[in-house]
């Protein structure tokens, strides 16, 4: 693999990782209740 190719990987890792880490704090912080109560 070129040097360029496996960064380009590990910036598009970062990213699918990193969203759902911040996914996951984000519903913690905040619960997604759907109920109507």
């Amino acid at each position: 693999m070129e040097t360029s190719s496996i960064i380009t990987m590990v910036i598009a890792l970062g990213i699918l990782w990193g969203g759902l880490v911040v996914a996951i704090l984000h519903l913690r912080k905040n619960p997604d209740t759907s109920d109507p109560e």
